[in-house]
């Protein structure tokens, strides 16, 4: 006999389990169905995992320029054991953390795969047991997977996607990366930082090309005096994997060697074909179709996060499980402007972004003021030698309010948030009193060039 659930969530990534405890705590008796282990890809083999090495990385970078501020440090280098050892620790904490919480919230937790078999019904399969689920309303969390490229198909060993760039056995030699975006940016640096040969290829003319060109220039930059290589417009067209280490054959003929190759040109949603011909699922391609509500073409039936292909980030699946969950309970809620959802990248620098980008302003002909803060104009930046960076803050001068706030340098990152408070109005700033000194203060120096005239009136 099937089990009754309220809500069935399918995956705990991030959204899945946001999803599900909110589901919870409204009140609905609820399970969550996971394949393999509790935090999805962001936890075990993203997010987490690569922000851990990073972390390491940029600690190495600042101990190995520690003499520019008085502090000397006979030797700086990489224990890749004890790093490893470290991500798995983090790793396997924050696991132990979330099933805490769904055992405190009266979650369901249930291991296997999942297939909806048709409304309301759900088959999940675990080491050749069968468990039959019935369920008031169904939420697709099932996420995503790295894209192959035909021709260079992953390998494990030389071709890599990130999920084995993350726990290699050694530091690597050398190594090449297909894709400036996110992801190729972000392990650029780490394995920079760490002593490897860096070159990364991207088809497009710069990197983070989706980001406004002033930041993809001071990416460039910074990225060289790491001494990575960019070479933008050119495409890996082959790889040969008979000479050690590995020649890739570009567009334009030239070869570059390396000993890891790794594939990073962005990721594909998941989601089991036989849940789409059972629910008669509508799709967009790959990306389940949904609307506003979070809503499929399937009454009762949910779905979030990159098996929707919205954001592709973590934190735009929580922002999606909250509808998500509201509407599975009861609620009648939408989702609002995915622009006002925080873009982020852990390089160094951080780059963060919310709101229009000044690129995307100028394509729709809006009339814009921008506004600029230096990191090299403020206190706190240069007392820590951290002074590449700026703040960029953008104004609708039809409608006088912050549409935009795009961000490069140290801890950018953690001001994405703040930043998205600021858009739509001009009325805030007014009352803020920024701390000093403070990285914050950038800002503050953006949105009032921006604003300009108008904090006088």
């Amino acid at each position: 006999m099937a089990e009754r659930f309220d809500v069935v969530v399918i995956g705990a990534g991030p959204g899945g389990f946001r999803a599900a405890r909110r589901c919870a705590q409204r009140g609905a008796l609820t399970a969550i169905v996971e394949k393999e282990y509790v935090g999805g890809t962001c936890l075990n083999w993203g997010c987490i995992p690569s922000k851990t090495l990073l972390a390491s990385a940029h600690l190495l970078l600042r101990a190995r320029h520690a003499g520019d501020m008085g502090i000397d440090i006979p030797s700086a280098t990489p224990n890749w054991a004890k790093i490893q050892q470290r991500r798995e620790t983090i790793i396997t904490g924050i696991r132990k953390g979330m099933l805490g919480t769904m055992k405190a919230n009266k979650m369901t937790h249930i291991e296997g795969r999942a297939v909806v078999t048709g409304p309301g019904r759900i088959r999940v399969q675990s080491n050749g047991q069968t468990r039959d689920l019935d369920a008031g309303k169904i939420i697709l969390a099932t996420g995503s997977e790295s894209i192959e490229l035909r021709s260079i198909p992953f390998d494990g060993q030389t071709i890599i996607s990130s999920k084995e760039a993350l726990s290699l056995p050694q530091i690597p030699k050398s190594m090449l990366i297909v894709g400036g975006g996110v992801i190729g940016c972000e392990m650029a640096c780490a394995y920079a930082a760490f002593g490897t040969k860096v070159t990364i290829v991207e088809a497009l003319e710069r990197l983070l090309p989706m980001e406004d060109s002033w930041i993809s220039r001071i990416l460039e930059r910074e990225a060289k005096s790491l001494g990575i290589d960019a070479i933008t417009g050119r495409k890996v067209m082959s790889v040969d994997k008979s000479t050690s280490p590995a020649k890739a054959n570009l567009d334009n003929g030239q070869v570059i060697e390396a000993e890891k190759i790794l594939v990073a040109v962005g990721r594909r949603a998941t989601i089991d074909r036989e849940t789409v011909d059972a629910l008669k699922l509508e799709m967009n391609g790959p990306l389940i179709k949904i609307n506003r509500k979070l809503e499929t073409n399937v009454p009762g039936v949910y779905a979030l996060g990159d098996v929707v292909g919205t954001t592709y980030l973590a934190h735009g699946a929580t922002a999606e499980a909250e509808v998500a969950a509201a509407n599975a309970t009861g609620n009648n809620e939408e989702m609002q402007d995915y622009a006002l959802i925080p873009r982020v990248v852990f390089t160094f620098p951080e780059v963060a972004s919310v709101g229009k980008t000044e690129e995307k302003c100028q394509a729709a002909g809006m009339d814009i003021a921008i506004g600029k803060g230096f990191y090299r104009a403020n206190g706190r930046p240069i007392a820590e030698n951290e002074t590449s960076g700026q703040f960029h803050a953008i104004r609708d001068k039809s409608i006088n309010e912050l549409v935009g706030i795009s961000m490069v340098g140290h801890m950018a990152t953690e001001f994405a948030a703040f930043a998205r408070t600021l858009l739509g109005t001009v009325e805030p700033i007014r009352r803020i009193t920024f701390p000093h000194p403070t990285i914050s203060e950038t800002i503050e120096d953006a949105v009032h060039e921006a604003l300009g005239e108008l904090l006088l009136e």
